[in-house]
């Protein structure tokens, strides 16, 4: 890999004097930290063919300019790859009400984003009678399609003064509650702090709870599933 660095146009007039592994690695992309003439950089290398990465890399170009994700500065489809700065900052586990007020905040304006595409079709193989009945219950709210992040889990969101997100490779028009659903998932929230979180997003609205305890089910199965078959790949 450090090869193909040093030879790509991008890195060929710098100098790297150190490149490593990111230690959390997806399944979509290998990602590295590379430091070049004294900057960080991410450089993802893509090891999934059937994501469009153009539509990744439109989402991505959205996000920067609102100032919510790090900046894009090489996509290279042909070598599969995109290099980014660095973002500067911390995943959590565990979150603040002020943690609660920002992760809300961004996740507005991603879901305030126009963007032109079909809604994303999610597909599961099995359904168990939990699942069937979350997914009746869906079909009786009505849609709420925004841009989602659809994949809002810790790993993805970096805490400093403000919220950024990271890999939009999923990204994609969705429910509004797939995301919140993520979140309330992902980082196992109490009743308690999932209410804060969802009277920081919704602010004066008030939140369906029936679709949101549905889209949990739902995203819960999801990623079991997603999760489970590429691991045993």
């Amino acid at each position: 890999m450090i090869d193909q660095l040093k030879k790509h146009p991008f890195f060929k007039e710098k100098h790297i004097t150190s490149w490593e592994p990111v230690e959390i690695q997806s399944f979509c992309n290998e990602n590295y930290l590379v430091i070049a003439d004294q900057k960080k950089y991410i450089v993802r290398k893509f090891l999934r063919t059937d994501i469009d990465r153009d539509f990744e890399y439109k989402v991505h170009t959205l996000a920067f300019d609102a100032g919510i994700t790090s900046e894009l500065l090489l996509f290279d489809l042909d070598k599969g790859m995109m290099i980014s700065s660095f973002l500067e900052g911390v995943h959590k586990d565990t979150l603040s009400e002020n943690d609660f007020i920002l992760l809300a905040d961004t996740l507005r304006k991603v879901h305030s984003f126009h963007i032109q595409a079909e809604p994303v079709k999610i597909k599961i193989q099995n359904k168990s009678a939990d699942l069937k009945q979350a997914l009746e219950i869906i079909t009786q709210h009505d849609k709420e399609l925004v841009l989602c992040h659809n994949d809002l889990n810790p790993k993805n969101i970096l805490f400093s003064n403000d919220v950024k997100f990271i890999d939009w490779e999923y990204a994609g028009v969705n429910d509004k509650y797939f995301d919140l659903a993520c979140v309330c998932v992902e980082f196992e929230l109490s009743p308690l702090k999932e209410q804060y979180f969802l009277e920081s997003y919704f602010q004066s609205k008030k939140s369906n709870e029936d679709k949101l305890r549905a889209y949990k089910i739902l995203y819960t199965e999801l990623y079991k599933e997603w999760f489970l078959n590429n691991k045993t790949q």
